[in-house]
């Protein structure tokens, strides 16, 4: 068996690009080229590693079990490279996740820090929901993610670097506004304004606040946190938050802050993929991040 670094690169890349066509741009190599590579990995191995639908690659089961092993490969091939360069501890892209409050709030903030600590200028940051940003680590298409939430997908840690406050929110002229400390008898049948499943925001409120109401309604569920904060201000409903996300819009007049009942602390986490080869860069950031948290800006 005599496996190639490009075979597996192109492996690589067609499971982060998708498609044959935006592999095949990312390295400069023709369709064609793409193609063999792949069909002569295959032919090594002895099984598909995708399955093709519609003129479509979906990565199969034996791809899921080389897709880490390959990622390993590839940047301990990386490593080799760079061993006798200037820096060597520091080098590649860096793909980081983040969730909505933490991708808005806390990581540019972060990524500068440990860009002036590093001297290191190549991250890349996608923001979504946690459940999508979960999803895109478990397919090796992120490096780590900073969610909101706690993860119990089976292949990826989570460990805490940081911690927020849920709060309340309200349109101004809300009569619970004028109350200065809240009950959950005052919460009952309210209407609420949610983010949608998947999102930190919405799985804080489910966890924590709504199994001490009795009666509740989802009024709105909208799926970013600036259109939460106008549809509460527009008087569709309280909204559940973090007091980050929330902090501008309350002190320009937008919305009141409500006095809870209960107090809603949730921690912030890092997550990797357990089978995901910790590099001198991905170490060196996770690091970071666990020494910010005693350090960084809340």
């Amino acid at each position: 068996m005599h496996i190639s670094l490009k075979q597996l690169n192109v492996f690589h890349a067609i499971t982060q690009y998708k498609t044959l066509t935006a592999a095949a741009e990312q390295l400069c190599l023709s369709k064609a080229a793409i193609s063999m590579a792949l069909a002569e990995l295959e032919k090594q191995l002895s099984h598909p590693l995708f399955d093709r639908v519609n003129n479509r690659l979906i990565l199969n089961q034996e791809g899921r079990q080389l897709l880490p092993l390959a990622d390993e490969l590839l940047n301990r091939a990386q490593q080799i490279n760079h061993l006798f360069g200037e820096n060597p501890a520091l080098y590649g892209k860096l793909r980081v996740g983040s969730s909505d409050t933490i991708g808005n709030h806390i990581s540019p903030y972060l990524l500068s820090q440990f860009r002036q600590q590093h001297q290191h200028l190549s991250q890349s940051l996608f923001i979504s929901n946690s459940a999508s940003i979960c999803q895109k680590l478990v397919d090796f298409e992120l490096d780590i993610a900073l969610i909101e939430s706690q993860t119990h997908h089976p292949d990826l840690i989570s460990i805490p670097f940081s911690h927020d406050e849920m709060c309340i929110i309200s349109a101004k002229d809300h009569p619970l506004a004028k109350h200065k400390k809240l009950t959950i008898t005052d919460l009952e049948h309210s209407d609420w304004v949610l983010r949608e499943p998947g999102s930190g925001s919405r799985e804080a409120f489910i966890n924590t606040l709504a199994p001490k109401l009795n009666h509740w309604q989802l009024a709105f569920e909208i799926n970013t946190t600036e259109a939460l904060i106008s549809s509460v201000s527009a008087g569709l409903g309280l909204g559940c938050l973090s007091t980050l996300a929330a902090q501008y819009a309350i002190k320009s007049g937008r919305v009141s802050q409500l006095t809870p009942p209960i107090n809603m602390p949730r921690r912030f986490c890092f997550l990797i993929h357990k089978d995901k080869y910790q590099n001198p860069l991905l170490k060196s950031f996770m690091a970071f991040c666990q020494q910010w948290q005693a350090t960084g800006a809340n």
